[in-house]
Protein backbone atom coordinates (compact mmCIF):
# COMPACT_ATOMS: atom_id res chain seq x y z
CA UNK A 1 0.00 0.00 0.00
CA UNK A 2 1.43 3.44 -0.92
CA UNK A 3 2.46 5.76 1.91
CA UNK A 4 -0.63 7.68 3.02
CA UNK A 5 1.61 10.46 4.31
CA UNK A 6 3.09 11.25 0.88
CA UNK A 7 3.75 14.97 0.38
CA UNK A 8 5.38 14.89 -3.08
CA UNK A 9 4.19 13.00 -6.12
CA UNK A 10 5.73 12.77 -9.58
CA UNK A 11 3.14 13.23 -12.32
CA UNK A 12 4.86 10.76 -14.65
CA UNK A 13 1.58 9.51 -16.09
CA UNK A 14 -2.12 10.37 -15.99
CA UNK A 15 -2.95 11.48 -12.45
CA UNK A 16 -6.49 11.62 -11.08
CA UNK A 17 -7.46 14.26 -8.52
CA UNK A 18 -10.80 14.51 -6.74
CA UNK A 19 -12.22 16.21 -3.70
CA UNK A 20 -15.03 15.91 -1.23
CA UNK A 21 -16.04 12.26 -0.87
CA UNK A 22 -18.26 13.68 1.90
CA UNK A 23 -19.13 10.26 3.41
CA UNK A 24 -20.76 9.32 0.10
CA UNK A 25 -19.71 5.70 -0.15
CA UNK A 26 -21.45 5.09 -3.48
CA UNK A 27 -19.65 7.99 -5.16
CA UNK A 28 -16.30 7.03 -3.64
CA UNK A 29 -16.60 3.47 -4.89
CA UNK A 30 -17.49 4.79 -8.35
CA UNK A 31 -14.52 7.17 -8.32
CA UNK A 32 -12.03 4.43 -7.45
CA UNK A 33 -13.59 2.19 -10.09
CA UNK A 34 -13.19 4.98 -12.66
CA UNK A 35 -9.50 5.32 -11.77
CA UNK A 36 -9.08 1.55 -12.28
CA UNK A 37 -10.98 1.73 -15.58
CA UNK A 38 -8.51 4.37 -16.75
CA UNK A 39 -5.56 2.23 -15.58
CA UNK A 40 -4.50 4.96 -13.15
CA UNK A 41 -2.82 3.28 -10.15
CA UNK A 42 -3.55 4.34 -6.59
CA UNK A 43 -0.06 5.91 -6.45
CA UNK A 44 -1.32 8.56 -8.88
CA UNK A 45 -4.73 9.23 -7.32
CA UNK A 46 -5.04 12.24 -5.01
CA UNK A 47 -7.92 13.37 -2.78
CA UNK A 48 -8.08 17.04 -1.76
CA UNK A 49 -9.77 16.29 1.56
CA UNK A 50 -13.17 16.23 3.27
CA UNK A 51 -13.45 12.47 3.05
CA UNK A 52 -16.13 12.82 5.72
CA UNK A 53 -19.07 15.25 5.57
CA UNK A 54 -22.72 15.27 4.47
CA UNK A 55 -23.33 11.61 3.63
CA UNK A 56 -24.42 8.54 5.54
CA UNK A 57 -21.26 6.44 5.60
CA UNK A 58 -18.52 8.35 7.42
CA UNK A 59 -16.72 5.32 8.85
CA UNK A 60 -17.06 3.14 5.76
CA UNK A 61 -15.88 5.96 3.52
CA UNK A 62 -12.78 6.42 5.69
CA UNK A 63 -12.09 2.70 5.59
CA UNK A 64 -12.42 2.56 1.81
CA UNK A 65 -10.12 5.53 1.24
CA UNK A 66 -7.52 4.22 3.69
CA UNK A 67 -7.58 0.74 2.15
CA UNK A 68 -7.30 2.15 -1.38
CA UNK A 69 -3.83 3.53 -0.69
CA UNK A 70 -4.43 6.81 -2.50
CA UNK A 71 -2.78 10.06 -1.41
CA UNK A 72 -4.99 12.26 0.77
CA UNK A 73 -4.55 15.71 2.24
CA UNK A 74 -6.53 16.97 5.20
CA UNK A 75 -9.69 18.96 4.70
CA UNK A 76 -11.23 21.09 7.40
CA UNK A 77 -13.57 18.21 8.24
CA UNK A 78 -10.63 15.89 8.93
CA UNK A 79 -8.87 18.50 11.04
CA UNK A 80 -11.94 19.21 13.14
CA UNK A 81 -12.99 15.59 13.60
CA UNK A 82 -9.42 14.67 14.56
CA UNK A 83 -9.53 17.36 17.23
CA UNK A 84 -13.06 16.37 18.36
CA UNK A 85 -14.16 19.94 17.62
CA UNK A 86 -17.77 20.97 18.02
CA UNK A 87 -18.38 21.70 14.33
CA UNK A 88 -16.95 21.06 10.88
CA UNK A 89 -15.14 24.37 10.49
CA UNK A 90 -16.45 24.70 6.94
CA UNK A 91 -16.51 28.48 7.03
CA UNK A 92 -20.31 28.84 6.97
CA UNK A 93 -21.63 32.00 8.59
CA UNK A 94 -23.44 31.31 11.87
CA UNK A 95 -27.19 30.94 11.47
CA UNK A 96 -27.14 30.42 7.70
CA UNK A 97 -28.86 27.42 6.13
CA UNK A 98 -25.51 25.71 5.50
CA UNK A 99 -24.49 26.25 9.13
CA UNK A 100 -27.74 24.80 10.46
CA UNK A 101 -27.68 21.80 8.11
CA UNK A 102 -24.04 21.07 8.91
CA UNK A 103 -24.77 20.55 12.58
CA UNK A 104 -26.81 17.41 11.88
CA UNK A 105 -24.39 15.68 9.53
CA UNK A 106 -21.39 16.64 11.66
CA UNK A 107 -22.96 15.07 14.74
CA UNK A 108 -23.67 11.90 12.73
CA UNK A 109 -20.08 11.77 11.42
CA UNK A 110 -18.68 12.45 14.89
CA UNK A 111 -20.60 9.44 16.23
CA UNK A 112 -19.47 7.16 13.40
CA UNK A 113 -15.73 7.74 13.15
CA UNK A 114 -13.47 5.76 15.45
CA UNK A 115 -10.35 6.67 17.37
CA UNK A 116 -8.33 4.98 14.62
CA UNK A 117 -10.02 7.15 11.99
CA UNK A 118 -9.26 10.28 14.02
CA UNK A 119 -5.62 9.27 14.33
CA UNK A 120 -5.41 8.78 10.55
CA UNK A 121 -7.02 12.19 9.99
CA UNK A 122 -4.64 13.88 12.43
CA UNK A 123 -1.63 12.50 10.53
CA UNK A 124 -2.75 13.73 7.10
CA UNK A 125 -0.66 16.53 5.58
CA UNK A 126 -2.29 19.92 4.90
CA UNK A 127 -0.77 20.09 1.43
CA UNK A 128 1.32 18.17 -1.05
CA UNK A 129 3.22 18.93 -4.24
CA UNK A 130 2.78 17.44 -7.69
CA UNK A 131 6.03 17.51 -9.68
CA UNK A 132 5.53 17.78 -13.45
CA UNK A 133 8.03 16.36 -15.97
CA UNK A 134 8.80 19.87 -17.31
CA UNK A 135 10.12 20.98 -13.90
CA UNK A 136 7.05 22.92 -12.81
CA UNK A 137 5.03 22.03 -9.73
CA UNK A 138 1.45 22.16 -8.49
CA UNK A 139 0.53 22.69 -4.84
CA UNK A 140 -2.39 20.53 -3.72
CA UNK A 141 -4.49 22.41 -1.17
CA UNK A 142 -7.91 21.98 0.36
CA UNK A 143 -9.15 25.58 0.46
CA UNK A 144 -6.55 28.35 0.70
CA UNK A 145 -2.90 28.41 1.69
CA UNK A 146 -3.30 29.79 5.21
CA UNK A 147 -7.06 29.30 5.58
CA UNK A 148 -8.02 25.68 4.97
CA UNK A 149 -11.71 26.69 4.82
CA UNK A 150 -11.35 29.55 2.34
CA UNK A 151 -13.89 29.36 -0.48
CA UNK A 152 -12.13 30.04 -3.78
CA UNK A 153 -14.33 29.95 -6.86
CA UNK A 154 -13.81 30.48 -10.58
CA UNK A 155 -15.04 34.06 -10.11
CA UNK A 156 -12.57 34.87 -7.31
CA UNK A 157 -10.65 38.03 -8.34
CA UNK A 158 -7.38 37.33 -10.11
CA UNK A 159 -5.38 39.36 -7.60
CA UNK A 160 -6.61 37.16 -4.74
CA UNK A 161 -5.79 33.98 -6.65
CA UNK A 162 -2.36 35.31 -7.61
CA UNK A 163 -1.61 36.12 -3.97
CA UNK A 164 -2.61 32.62 -2.88
CA UNK A 165 -0.56 31.05 -5.68
CA UNK A 166 2.52 33.11 -4.83
CA UNK A 167 2.29 31.97 -1.20
CA UNK A 168 2.62 28.32 -2.28
CA UNK A 169 5.99 28.77 -4.00
CA UNK A 170 4.68 26.56 -6.81
CA UNK A 171 3.69 27.26 -10.41
CA UNK A 172 0.05 26.27 -10.00
CA UNK A 173 -2.55 25.01 -7.57
CA UNK A 174 -4.98 22.10 -7.42
CA UNK A 175 -7.61 22.68 -4.74
CA UNK A 176 -10.99 21.57 -3.46
CA UNK A 177 -13.44 22.76 -0.78
CA UNK A 178 -15.70 25.02 -2.88
CA UNK A 179 -17.45 22.04 -4.52
CA UNK A 180 -17.56 23.50 -8.05
CA UNK A 181 -14.81 22.48 -10.49
CA UNK A 182 -12.90 24.90 -12.71
CA UNK A 183 -9.53 25.40 -14.41
CA UNK A 184 -8.25 28.95 -14.77
CA UNK A 185 -5.00 30.45 -16.06
CA UNK A 186 -3.18 32.98 -13.88
CA UNK A 187 -0.53 34.51 -16.14
CA UNK A 188 1.99 31.71 -16.51
CA UNK A 189 0.34 29.81 -13.68
CA UNK A 190 -2.95 28.01 -13.19
CA UNK A 191 -5.58 27.41 -10.51
CA UNK A 192 -7.42 24.12 -10.84
CA UNK A 193 -10.32 22.95 -8.71
CA UNK A 194 -10.99 19.25 -9.20
CA UNK A 195 -14.52 19.53 -7.84
CA UNK A 196 -16.19 17.13 -5.41
CA UNK A 197 -17.61 13.66 -5.79
CA UNK A 198 -19.86 13.51 -2.74
CA UNK A 199 -22.23 16.29 -3.85
CA UNK A 200 -23.25 17.60 -7.28
CA UNK A 201 -21.88 20.90 -8.58
CA UNK A 202 -25.15 22.85 -8.13
CA UNK A 203 -25.76 22.53 -11.89
CA UNK A 204 -29.09 20.74 -11.85
CA UNK A 205 -27.59 17.30 -12.54
CA UNK A 206 -26.63 14.60 -10.01
CA UNK A 207 -23.17 14.12 -11.50
CA UNK A 208 -20.00 14.44 -9.44
CA UNK A 209 -16.74 15.92 -10.81
CA UNK A 210 -13.04 15.10 -10.85
CA UNK A 211 -9.88 16.04 -12.76
CA UNK A 212 -7.27 14.11 -14.73
CA UNK A 213 -3.82 15.63 -15.26
CA UNK A 214 -1.90 14.11 -18.18
CA UNK A 215 1.71 15.13 -18.86
CA UNK A 216 2.43 16.03 -22.48
CA UNK A 217 5.49 17.12 -24.43
CA UNK A 218 4.35 20.76 -24.15
CA UNK A 219 3.22 20.71 -20.50
CA UNK A 220 0.17 19.12 -18.93
CA UNK A 221 -3.42 18.64 -20.09
CA UNK A 222 -6.03 19.20 -17.39
CA UNK A 223 -9.45 17.62 -17.94
CA UNK A 224 -12.42 18.44 -15.71
CA UNK A 225 -14.75 15.47 -16.04
CA UNK A 226 -18.15 14.28 -14.73
CA UNK A 227 -18.73 11.10 -12.75
CA UNK A 228 -22.01 9.18 -12.87
CA UNK A 229 -22.84 6.95 -9.91
CA UNK A 230 -25.85 5.56 -8.03
CA UNK A 231 -26.89 8.87 -6.46
CA UNK A 232 -30.36 7.54 -5.64
CA UNK A 233 -28.89 4.83 -3.41
CA UNK A 234 -26.64 7.39 -1.71
CA UNK A 235 -29.64 9.64 -1.05
CA UNK A 236 -31.65 6.69 0.29
CA UNK A 237 -28.82 5.87 2.70
CA UNK A 238 -28.85 9.45 3.98
CA UNK A 239 -32.58 9.30 4.58
CA UNK A 240 -32.26 5.94 6.31
CA UNK A 241 -29.69 7.52 8.63
CA UNK A 242 -32.25 10.28 9.34
CA UNK A 243 -29.94 13.01 8.12
CA UNK A 244 -31.34 16.43 7.20
CA UNK A 245 -33.29 16.21 3.95
CA UNK A 246 -31.58 19.15 2.21
CA UNK A 247 -28.40 17.37 1.17
CA UNK A 248 -30.16 14.09 0.37
CA UNK A 249 -32.48 15.98 -1.97
CA UNK A 250 -29.46 17.67 -3.55
CA UNK A 251 -28.08 14.29 -4.63
CA UNK A 252 -31.21 13.80 -6.73
CA UNK A 253 -31.87 17.35 -7.93
CA UNK A 254 -28.32 18.52 -8.47
CA UNK A 255 -29.14 21.76 -6.63
CA UNK A 256 -27.59 22.62 -3.28
CA UNK A 257 -29.98 23.30 -0.38
CA UNK A 258 -28.46 26.76 0.06
CA UNK A 259 -26.38 29.23 -1.95
CA UNK A 260 -25.09 31.10 1.11
CA UNK A 261 -21.43 30.63 0.19
CA UNK A 262 -21.76 31.41 -3.51
CA UNK A 263 -20.52 34.66 -5.10
CA UNK A 264 -22.89 36.41 -7.55
CA UNK A 265 -21.42 34.81 -10.69
CA UNK A 266 -21.82 31.30 -9.31
CA UNK A 267 -25.34 32.09 -8.06
CA UNK A 268 -26.27 33.14 -11.59
CA UNK A 269 -25.22 29.72 -12.89
CA UNK A 270 -27.23 27.64 -10.41
CA UNK A 271 -29.05 24.87 -12.24
CA UNK A 272 -27.10 25.44 -15.47
CA UNK A 273 -25.69 22.14 -16.70
CA UNK A 274 -21.89 22.03 -16.64
CA UNK A 275 -19.88 20.50 -19.44
CA UNK A 276 -16.46 18.83 -19.33
CA UNK A 277 -13.59 21.28 -19.75
CA UNK A 278 -9.95 21.07 -20.85
CA UNK A 279 -6.97 23.30 -20.10
CA UNK A 280 -3.58 22.81 -21.77
CA UNK A 281 -1.01 24.36 -19.47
Amino acid sequence: MPDKHVTRLAVDGPTLVFGGPYSNLHATRAMLAEAARRDIPSQRVVCTGDVVAYGAHAAACCDLVIESGIAVIAGNCEENLAASALDCGCGFEEGTACDLLSRAWYAHADREVTAAHRAWMAALPRRMTLDLPDGRSLAVLHGGVSDISRFIFASTPEAALAEELAATGCDGVVAGHCGIPFARRLGDGAWINAGAIGMPADDGTPRAWFAVLTPRASGVRVEILPLDYDHAAAAAAMRAARLAEGYAAALDSGIWPSCDVLPPEERARRGVRREPATLDW
